[in-house]
C-alpha cells in the first residue's frame, strides 16, 4: 500500500496531535509492527513492541514537551519523509531545571504499507535555554 502526498501529510498532522496530546497510545498507532528507531544518540529498537518500552518512560516523565514542524520534505515515489522539528521541554540540564529548553533536529522517516517502518532521529549537539546556547554532553 502506497500513500499519497495527501495521506502522508494528512498521517503527519495526525502523528503530530497525538505528540501533542502526549497520548502514547495513539502516537503507537503510525508505526509498523517491524518498525526499526535509532535514536540522536545512535541507541536504537526493533519492532513496535520494542519501541513502546523505550518510550514510555519517556512519555511517563516529560509530560511537558512538544514537538513543532519547521519543515517536513515529502517523497511520495519513494515513501520518505524528512521532518525538521524543534523540541521544546522542561531542562534536566544543571543549573536550568525546569526551564523550557529547546533543541532541534530532523527525523528521516520511511513507510511501507502506510505505517512507519524507519524513524531515524538526528539532533543537533546544543541546546538553547534561556536564549543561551549550550553544548550537550555526549
Amino acid at each position: 500500500m502506497k500513500l499519497s502526498r495527501k495521506e502522508i501529510k494528512s498521517l503527519f498532522n495526525g502523528w503530530n496531535l497525538a505528540w501533542d496530546k502526549h497520548d502514547l497510545n495513539k502516537v503507537m498507532t503510525f508505526f509498523h509492527d517491524d518498525i526499526f528507531f535509532e535514536n540522536w544518540t545512535g541507541a536504537y529498537v526493533k519492532g513496535k513492541k520494542a519501541l513502546r518500552k523505550a518510550w514510555e518512560p519517556w512519555f511517563d516523565n516529560h509530560g511537558n514537551f512538544r514537538f513543532f514542524e519547521e519543515e517536513i520534505f515529502i517523497d511520495e515515489l519513494h515513501q520518505k519523509v524528512l521532518y525538521r522539528w524543534v523540541l521544546e521541554w522542561p531542562s534536566a540540564e544543571p543549573g536550568f531545571e525546569d526551564r523550557t529548553e529547546i533543541r532541534k533536529g530532523v527525523d528521516v522517516i520511511h513507510f511501507k504499507d502506510g505505517k512507519i517502518i524507519n524513524k531515524l532521529t538526528y539532533s543537533k549537539t546544543t541546546i538553547e535555554i534561556d536564549n543561551k546556547k549550550l553544548s550537550l554532553h555526549l
